[in-house]
């Protein structure tokens, strides 16, 4: 089960303010778009929002045949360069935002321990007045040895949220020690592609100039307005490739 078909993809705002959020929110949605060319499902497993609508951080459950396999090379710092709608002067600005791409494999073999979890309980913030306000259904999870969390709340009851947030803490947690594994193995690899971490930059997207880079193989490609429409599919093969020969 090397590539499982269901994932959990994780957007975050990084450096740049509003901006970030703003590019947060578009690289969101452009894998949305691009789930839907391909017939996988997705959903919104939890956002947090700011006052202008963009993303401080959004995790998204993605599932369909051969999503982890096409999307694995996604992880690391996605850097947005453009004139922000509010500047004045034309001047360029640039913000980052990370993407996470977690595979979620069914047989798993390892087990959390209750002793080492946190639970938070508060009410899934939704537009106001709505019965769902009403109760505490989101949960957060806090795994104390290694202080990583995830919160769920699209789901209605308490119960699901924790189920769901369990099942993708264990996860994590897994992913966190194939890391150290593959850190560990890295040096006998000649291709780095596969093992980026999400704090290293791997792709640019230049908004005056109509131009994407992809950093870790140096390549480029125009029409970013398709390419927030979901048109990633050239990007994703050329990464691909790379890697196999760099194997």
């Amino acid at each position: 089960e090397k590539f499982p078909n269901e994932i959990m993809l994780e957007v975050r705002a990084g450096a740049g303010g509003d901006e970030a959020s703003l590019f947060a929110k578009q690289l969101a949605e452009m894998y949305e778009r691009y789930a839907e060319t391909q017939g996988w499902n997705w959903r919104i497993l939890d956002i947090s929002k700011n006052d202008i609508g963009g993303y401080k951080e959004a995790s998204i459950e993605i599932d369909g045949l051969g999503v982890y396999k096409a999307l694995r090379f996604e992880t690391g710092v996605h850097r947005i360069q453009r004139i922000p709608s509010t500047e004045k002067q034309g001047r360029i600005h640039t913000s980052t935002a990370s993407v996470a791409i977690m595979p979620i494999f069914k047989k798993v073999t390892f087990e959390l321990e209750d002793s080492d979890l946190e639970i938070e309980t508060s009410r899934s913030g939704g537009a106001g007045g709505q019965s769902v306000n009403k109760v505490e259904s989101a949960v957060r999870i806090i795994h104390k040895p290694t202080g990583l969390s995830v919160r769920s709340t699209a789901e209605r009851s308490q119960l699901k949220n924790r189920e769901k947030a369990r099942a993708i803490l264990t996860q994590k947690i897994l992913q966190l020690k194939t890391e150290e594994e593959d850190k560990k193995n890295s040096a006998n690899r000649s291709s780095q592609i596969g093992t980026m971490s999400r704090s290293e930059k791997i792709r640019t997207y230049n908004e005056p100039q109509d131009r994407i880079t992809d950093h870790r193989i140096k390549k480029s490609w125009g029409s970013i307005p398709k390419v927030y429409a979901g048109n990633i599919q050239g990007i994703i093969d050329a990464v691909a490739e790379a890697e196999e020969e760099g194997e």
